[in-house]
């Protein structure tokens, strides 16, 4: 009786390590997110996402609401795996990175990922997108000058309030639809 409990003990230990969920990978979280961006499905994107992440999440979910939950077939294509080379992923601590490559353009980048709760989460907090900016665009020759100005201004963004930004998109979208009706309205008029 006792060898067999040990036996079932050391089956049951080697058969829960040998399984490994996709929240233990991030590759396999970052690729998951990934499919949910390219289906619009902002709430389980939002599931592999650091609690961090919150605001950008509003942000996007109030610019789809605006553009009446459509998204461009260029957005949909920045988030199709088939598009994309990604890599292993480089585990130090509680952080890891997953260089993404776009087959199309060469272009790659860095994203981030943060043990939350055990599981592993994309970073899509204001810090880390402007951390994996500016790594780019130092890539792309940006000076540091203009990297400083580029900081400032985006301090002013980072600092703003989710729900004010909202507010000011929205007001956006209600000027743009008055000078859509009257540029309509003006090449109504040019036409007669």
């Amino acid at each position: 009786m006792k060898k067999l409990f040990v036996a079932l003990v050391a089956f049951s230990v080697l058969y829960i390590t040998g399984c490994k969920s996709d929240a233990g990978d991030p590759k396999a979280v970052l690729i998951s997110f990934f499919d949910a961006m390219s289906k619009k499905d902002i709430p389980a994107a939002r599931k592999l996402a650091t609690a961090d992440s919150k605001g950008m999440f509003d942000i996007m979910e109030t610019g789809l609401k605006m553009t009446e939950n459509t998204m461009d077939d260029k957005t949909k294509e920045q988030f199709d795996r088939n598009n994309m080379e990604i890599a292993e992923a480089k585990i130090d601590g509680d952080r890891a990175t997953v260089n993404v490559k776009d087959k199309k353009s060469g272009n790659a980048v860095d994203f981030v990922l943060q043990k939350e709760g055990g599981s592993w989460k994309v970073a899509m907090d204001m810090n880390t997108l402007m951390e994996m900016g500016s790594d780019k665009m130092k890539e792309e020759g940006m000076t540091d000058e203009q990297m400083g100005e580029l900081k400032a201004e985006m301090e002013k963004f980072k600092n703003m309030d989710p729900d004010s930004l909202k507010i000011m998109m929205e007001k956006s979208k209600e000027a743009m639809e008055k000078g859509m009706k009257m540029l309509d309205s003006l090449n109504d008029k040019m036409k007669k």
